[in-house]
């Protein structure tokens, strides 16, 4: 280490519902033992009480102090800053959503260049395969299969939509919920335990929404595992209005056949009740589930398919879904950052952080 530690200074999240956390007490701890400073912000919505993080030694400073904190510290947060004016002096890390033309990226960018401060953006932290070091991916398909479960079990008895979904303080009270929710539904209609096919299944995002379907107890057989091999030969696929229910998982990166379509769902002959869209590509041209155009949200979590033909079909598009499940999605995000943060003293030579620098000024430049 060097004779100068690195100071890291986790910022509060401002984001309302906002839960989760870049670091959590495991891995503050892990870097005050490498000879870090952590400096951790009190939080009023963060799912870590501040006394957990005060157990292993880390001082607490007030909510929101970044902006005035010394300029060698290194600010890391989760999500995008408030919208405001003032230059950012200091180095973030963080997801910025700026390098993508989205609105506002000029404003959100020069910002940091205005203040001759620099942003490492997490979305593009790769590993040297370029795959990210650290995403959400596996906690948004376990939550995913969780509401798509809820809403499954909910639809043979009710006529209204499903109502508001809450965040669930840890992982076994999400899945007995869930478990509760299929057994009550098949047990008062006599319905059999659904099906569920899950594309994407050998990614982060579908790894994750199987493991929540085994562990609410249903058999292997009813779980149907698709990947590229499956998908090969092109939709949309029959399989799919077969299921009962379907979790998308794929990320998309090119245009590919749709997996369904409104002519190939509206049939009588269709099982197909929930459709959960896990990658929530609901604006994307090329979103291979065509068959609804709104996000949706933990306050309203289904929006229904119009169709003549079959059963009643809803689709979930919630595009935070690991906020559902903040401790643990923080949990496995910040260990995945956590060997990347350990090089941040060689932070000039190492290449994570190099090519993340490399690439903020890529952007700049385009300013």
């Amino acid at each position: 280490m060097s004779p100068n530690p690195v100071t890291l200074h986790l910022r509060a999240e401002s984001k309302p519902l906002e839960h989760r956390s870049a670091l959590t007490p495991t891995t503050a701890k892990q870097l005050i033992d490498a000879g870090f400073n952590v400096i951790i912000e009190r939080s009023s919505q963060r799912v870590f009480d501040d006394a957990e993080f005060e157990a292993i030694g880390a001082p607490l400073v007030n909510e929101f102090s970044w902006p005035s904190a010394p300029k060698d510290e290194l600010i890391i947060g989760l999500k995008e800053l408030p919208e405001e004016s003032f230059p950012l002096v200091h180095e973030h890390i963080q997801f910025a959503h700026c390098y993508k033309n989205q609105g506002g990226w000029k404003d959100v960018l020069s910002r940091y260049h205005n203040g001759n401060g620099t942003l490492y953006d997490i979305e593009f932290l790769t590993d040297d395969q370029g795959r990210r070091v650290a995403a959400f991916g596996f906690h948004a398909g376990f939550a995913g299969a969780a509401i798509g479960l809820l809403n499954w079990a909910w639809q043979l008895e009710h006529e209204e939509p499903l109502s508001e979904v809450e965040w669930y303080p840890n992982e076994a009270a999400l899945v007995e919920d869930v478990k509760k929710a299929v057994e009550s539904a098949v047990s008062r209609t006599g319905v059999k335990l659904p099906s569920v096919l899950v594309i994407g299944a050998l990614g982060r995002c579908g790894s994750g929404a199987v493991d929540l379907i085994r562990k609410v107890g249903l058999p292997e057989k009813n779980i149907i595992k698709w990947d590229m091999a499956e998908t090969a030969k092109g939709g949309p696929f029959e399989e799919i209005v077969q299921s009962d229910v379907f979790i998308n998982c794929i990320y998309l990166s090119k245009q590919i056949p749709p997996f369904v379509t409104m002519e190939t769902l509206n049939t009588s002959e269709r099982k197909l009740s929930v459709i959960v869209d896990v990658s929530a590509d609901t604006t994307n041209p090329f979103n291979p589930v065509p068959v609804y155009t709104v996000a949706t949200t933990f306050k309203e979590p289904t929006v229904p398919v119009e169709l003549e033909n079959g059963p009643r079909l809803s689709v979930i598009s919630i595009d935070h879904l690991p906020s559902m499940l903040p401790r643990e999605a923080s949990e496995a995000f910040s260990a995945a950052l956590l060997p990347s943060l350990l090089e941040l003293p060689d932070r000039e030579n190492a290449r994570v952080w190099k090519e993340a620098k490399e690439l903020y000024n890529y952007h700049v430049a385009r300013l």
